[in-house]
């Protein structure tokens, strides 16, 4: 364990101390939010990111030492376990290493060299690879036996190779070489099935594609594989190969005579039959791997992105699920986002009925005090927010189109289902389009994240991996914003540290039997909430207009009496000590240190008592698309438009202009300087200006550009050759913490 936390301590560059606490408060079941918002003392100030990390790490070296004892207990039992190999596989610090110290003691199928040495071949085996001086043609000659199966010379010189080549393939450092070989001087290589040209043209810039495996970019390894998945492309990985061969009998070989020449030949067949295979599943799994850690990172950024961006907060809302044939289908919401009403209008083709939906719209606008007019993106967006723009409403009333990526997924969900039972899948989907523009966060958490339309090849990336990554996004918003736990639904408080679905569960059901929690304490009450469930959760629940003001604070409970201290100290309340700045201003913090409670804690609260229950989210702002522009054909090269980015990946950032496709901003079109990757520039749902710079309709292709047109291009000459990006279908569209470690 000591040499686990040292590993950990050395790749984050802190002290095993940190990291040692770190784990201890992991195993007794804290969660990262909690550790890293109220355990500072503990681990030193570590950060989310950083407990996160230590968190993964940990379960990575455990995996490692389980297979570890597997390993030394298996080769124990066949008594080949010398002092030596024992000391190199418990050296072993990863599992490929430890592997290839297990291939040759691993229980295995019938081989060549197995069928080799039942003829009894092995003593030749041996005596070849030596390489010294004998008659060789001679020795083998004793190894000829008709009954055993060698029938004459080459037959006994074969076997001795299969043997030796077996040898070659399970030496650790020769593995190591390769391995390494494999990293550095790798190249993919893909080239189009013949007759698949037609069917995979959306490939086509894979179809004679190569690329050194160590420059590969996530988005272009994943768009390889998916195409190879497909059956439209071959894909292979290797290094040159006479270069691998070169690699192992600069390794093996000695000398020229003929036994050397017998060790090149094994040596060679090593490779090809046995090694190159090998290798290669291992470099396309280590790559793929790779690719998925960067595509799940750029997706967690995402999500991390949409969940935190700006709600219009408690307002009375319309909601609109824009359509043509079968109408729009329109509810209204009060202020906690309650169903209020609800009913289909038709302003849009081929109906038309537009007066009619029009007198609609101001009476429910009018009744029920609406606010604000939340309108889907999809079909018929555009011209429906045309209409309702037309209606002269008050100049207060905002009206906003809203993207309502994952609405349908929620709709027909079980939690939809649950929430209006009496109510069909175009009702439920224009309650999530109101409620979305409401509080983001608290819709989206109802969604699969893998719906929500920030990702980037999800369905190719490892699920596990990815679902882990994704919840890890989602427990760290709900909790850094806070959840009033007397309006929150089932679904958000699920994901406040310490609670989990059965305990949400039961939250809701005390809140509908006795009323609104009056204060945090009463939480004890609820059905399973011990006290280690109170502890992980209190300090991330909010409750509005509680008994003592507190407990609407992200100030813990476990610390009041350091607050209720202050303000005695002060000879005032602690609603005055919230309330009055020139009051936290005589607090001395050094005064209230003990062995437990130290200043980072301390800093922490008196930041709360100053902003009690702060929304760390941005403040809103309404934002409108380009009149007249409502579809792609309306869409002409220099023109400039406002956009919202809905997606970003490793090639660039896609970006809703208002006309039912999204447009691409290329990495090399994101600004005038040299960009790495589009995160330096924008984020989810960042307002931008745009410029088209290219229109392909048949294969709805939108190319913007946010760089200045008067930017001048560089020469051709000095452009890198870089493949362009695949066809991105609406799958692809709908795509962490922090980079997984390699092992």
């Amino acid at each position: 364990m000591t040499k686990n936390l040292q590993i950990i301590a050395g790749e984050l560059q802190i002290t095993p101390k940190q990291v040692e606490a770190t784990v201890t408060l992991l195993d007794e079941g804290a969660t990262v939010p909690f550790i890293s918002r109220y355990r500072k003392e503990v681990t030193g100030s570590l950060d989310e990111v950083q407990v996160a990390a230590i968190r993964d790490r940990i379960t990575q070296l455990r995996e490692l030492d389980k297979r570890r004892e597997t390993i030394l207990k298996t080769v124990e039992e066949q008594g080949k376990l010398t002092d030596e190999l024992k000391a190199k596989i418990e050296q072993a610090e990863t599992m490929a290493e430890l592997e290839d110290l297990y291939l040759p003691y691993k229980p295995k199928r019938r081989t060549r060299a197995t069928m080799a040495r039942e003829k009894g071949l092995e003593p030749l085996a041996e005596k070849i690879f030596t390489q010294e001086k004998f008659d060789l043609e001679s020795e083998a000659q004793n190894y000829i036996d008709a009954e055993k199966g060698v029938n004459n010379l080459e037959e006994a010189l074969a076997g001795a190779r299969d043997i030796i080549a077996e040898k070659v393939n399970e030496d650790q450092e020769a593995r190591k070489s390769v391995r390494k070989l494999f990293e550095n001087e790798g190249v993919f290589v893909t080239k189009v099935i013949p007759g698949k040209e037609e069917e995979g043209l959306k490939y086509k810039d894979y179809f004679d594609w190569n690329e050194p495996v160590k420059n590969a970019p996530s988005h272009r390894v994943l768009a390889m594989r998916r195409a190879e998945k497909e059956l439209v492309v071959s894909f292979d990985c290797a290094p040159s190969e006479q270069e691998a061969i070169d690699v192992l009998q600069g390794k093996f070989v000695k000398g020229s005579g003929s036994t050397a020449e017998q060790v090149r030949l094994a040596v060679k067949d090593s490779y090809k039959r046995l090694m190159k295979p090998s290798m290669e599943t291992e470099i396309r799994l280590s790559t793929k791997n790779k690719a998925d850690e960067e595509a799940i990172r750029v997706f967690a950024e995402n999500l991390r992105q949409l969940l935190l961006a700006a709600p219009l907060g408690q307002k009375a809302i319309m909601a609109i699920d824009p359509g043509f044939r079968t109408g729009c289908k329109l509810v209204c919401l009060d202020k906690q986002g309650k169903l209020l009403h609800y009913e289909a209008i038709y302003p849009n083709e081929p109906q038309k009925q537009t007066a009619k939906a029009g007198a609609t719209v101001k009476h429910l606008v009018e009744t029920h005090a609406i606010e604000a007019i939340a309108i889907g993106n999809g079909t018929a967006s555009r011209e429906s927010e045309t209409f309702v723009r037309g209606l002269g409403l008050s100049s207060d009333i905002s009206v906003i189109v809203v993207n309502e990526s994952g609405a349908s997924v929620y709709s027909a969900s079980e939690i939809a289902r649950e929430e209006f039972p009496d109510h069909d899948v175009t009702v439920r989907g224009a309650v999530s389009i109101g409620r979305r523009l409401m509080d983001p966060l608290a819709e989206l958490v109802k969604i699969d994240p893998k719906s929500i339309g920030v990702g980037q090849y999800q369905h190719d990336v490892d699920q596990s991996a990815l679902k882990h990554s994704l919840d890890d996004v989602v427990v760290s918003c709900v909790n850094a914003v806070g959840v009033e736990v007397n309006t929150a639904s089932k679904e958000l408080l699920t994901y406040v540290s310490g609670l989990g679905s059965s305990i949400a569960k039961n939250i809701v059901k005390y809140r509908e039997e006795n009323g609104p929690f009056k204060k945090r304490s009463e939480l004890k009450k609820v059905a399973r909430l011990g006290d280690k469930a109170f502890e992980q959760a209190a300090g991330f629940l909010r409750i509005r207009h509680a008994e003592n003001p507190l407990d609407h604070s992200a100030v813990h409970p476990e610390s009041y009496h350091i607050v209720e201290n202050m303000a005695k100290d002060l000879n005032c309340s602690v609603k005055d000590l919230m309330e009055k700045a020139d009051l936290r201003k005589q607090i001395n913090l050094k005064d209230y240190v003990t062995d437990t409670v130290g200043l980072p804690t301390l800093n922490d609260i008196l930041s709360e008592l100053a902003k009690p229950g702060r929304d760390p989210r941005e403040q809103f702002e309404a934002f409108q698309f380009a009149e007249g522009i409502e579809k792609p054909e309306d869409l002409q090269v220099g023109m400039k438009l406002p956009g919202i980015v809905t997606n970003i990946t490793d090639f660039g950032a896609f970006v809703d202009v208002g006309v039912h496709q999204d447009g691409l901003v290329h990495l090399s079109q994101m600004a005038d300087r040299y960009v790495k990757h589009p995160t330096e520039v924008v984020k989810v749902h960042q307002k931008v200006e745009v410029r088209v710079i290219d229109v392909d309709l048949q294969r709805k292709r939108i190319a913007l550009s946010m760089k200045d047109e008067n930017t001048k291009a560089k020469p051709k000459a000095q452009r890198k050759r870089k493949a362009p990006e695949p066809e991105t279908s609406m799958e692809d569209k709908l795509k962490m913490l922090q980079s997984k470690f390699k092992m």
